[in-house]
């Protein structure tokens, strides 16, 4: 079933998609890899409650919260997930500008049934808290890997 889009945020990198896809995969692992994100994702009922399977990130591993769906270097990373109140993805994708340019963008994609969901979906997405944490993200990662890029 396709999930209904929910947003989408990019952000130019002045970098080349190998050095974003190794920073991207890099911070997931350790932004949603702590015992915080363990206890949300336990709380909320989500299947996938440990950092688990390969890294770098790939196809079958787990973050607290979702599960690698599908991993394309360096160019996509899909990442799903379900809970009581929600079934989401949040698929990272990075276009290559040119040699030392690129983009990150990240598309959330979920669906919330129910009352629970709907009330759910008003605190994570009406407050505007979910957009702000996504491009939070992605800028946090864009300067990443403009660091760590060789000049």
């Amino acid at each position: 079933m396709a999930l209904p889009r929910i947003d989408e945020h990019a952000v130019p990198v002045a970098a080349p998609a190998e050095a974003v896809w190794a920073v991207l995969t890099e911070a997931l692992d350790r932004s949603f890899s702590g015992s915080l994100a363990e206890l949300y994702s336990r709380l909320v009922g989500c299947p996938e409650h440990a950092a688990s399977g390969p890294r770098p990130l790939a196809e079958g591993s787990t973050l607290p919260g979702f599960r690698v769906a599908a991993a394309t270097p360096p160019s996509e990373l899909v990442l799903a997930g379900r809970h009581r109140f929600s079934n989401y993805e949040l698929i990272f994708r990075i276009d290559s500008l040119g040699p030392d340019r690129s983009r990150l963008r990240a598309e959330s994609l979920a669906v919330f049934p129910g009352a629970l969901g709907r009330l759910y979906r008003a605190l994570v997405i009406g407050t505007g808290g979910h957009a702000i944490a996504v491009r939070r993200m992605i800028s946090g990662i864009a300067k990443a890997a403009i660091s760590a890029s060789p000049r």
